[in-house]
């Protein structure tokens, strides 16, 4: 998700080598202190919960929650009002570490499904690989129009067999408003699109976020991924960007941590209408 104010990064304090400490860094500043991350959309705070309300093709959802045993039904009967009364589909954001222990069952339960489980992983910029070989080829460019924002919908669509179209307005939305802060990548071979990824800059927490990378089938195994991974590091260090975050699938997660990222805990979507 992007955040779109201008204030600088805040500097990271200390060495991010403690799993524990960069998980609660992450929560205050990237969950509990949330920014927009679209036009049109706003956080707001309501009780234990903050959440994201935005027109039906941006991300609404629930990005943090503090609940106990107590409060956690009233919690989620809220959202469902919410969100119904917008007559917009949402998510809820559960991590592995938010209570109550039985949140994810409860979720199920008001009807909520859950998605394929994800891992969230940090990396200090600096400490990935500065570069990785392109194969014989490939370029990478940035996609800051219509022509590299349809490349990018392309690979999405042929990556991952889903629908483009809510990405591709979001994506042409978040780069007129926002374009210091979002970045599109696409890999070309041979000026066809076949891998794409984007990073994400959130003023004043420190992190930046990965996101959408994939390749193609045919272009799997090359070394594309590991490529955009590093040149997208390098991007946000130059930025003043020193933390990467990633929510990894199983078939990401092994990569990205030979490359140096370290597991906090996992994430797992669940959807609501």
């Amino acid at each position: 998700m992007t955040r779109m104010r201008s204030e600088p990064p805040a500097p990271v304090p200390g060495p991010p080598a403690d799993p524990a400490r960069l998980l609660a860094l992450y929560d205050l500043r990237l969950r509990r202190e949330a920014r927009p991350d679209g036009p049109g959309c706003r956080i707001e705070r309501t009780g234990a919960v903050v959440r994201q309300t935005g027109p039906a093709h941006a991300w609404n959802g629930v990005l943090w929650s503090g609940l106990d045993a107590r409060t956690a039904d009233a919690a989620i009967a809220g959202q469902i009002a919410h969100y119904r009364a917008l007559g917009l589909p949402f998510e809820w954001k559960l991590y592995g570490h938010d209570g109550p222990a039985d949140l994810g069952e409860r979720l199920r339960a008001a009807g909520f499904v859950p998605e394929e489980p994800e891992t969230l992983l940090v990396a200090e910029a600096s400490a990935l690989p500065a570069e990785v070989p392109l194969p014989p080829g490939v370029v990478l460019r940035e996609a800051t129009g219509e022509e590299g924002v349809r490349q990018v919908v392309e690979v999405h669509e042929r990556a991952f067999g889903t629908d483009g179209g809510p990405l591709r307005r979001a994506l042409l939305d978040a780069l007129a408003a926002s374009p210091r802060t979002v970045t599109a990548v696409v890999a070309l071979a041979d000026g066809v699109p076949v891998g794409a990824a984007r990073l994400e800059l959130y003023p004043g927490t420190g992190f930046a976020g990965l996101w959408g990378g994939g390749i193609v089938e045919e272009w799997r195994g090359r070394g594309l991924y590991r490529a955009l991974v590093a040149h997208r590091a390098r991007l946000a260090a130059a930025r003043g960007h020193h933390l990467l975050h990633v929510d990894a699938l199983p078939t990401s997660r092994p990569i990205l941590q030979r490359l140096g990222f370290t597991a906090l805990t996992t994430t797992t979507p669940h959807r609501y209408g």
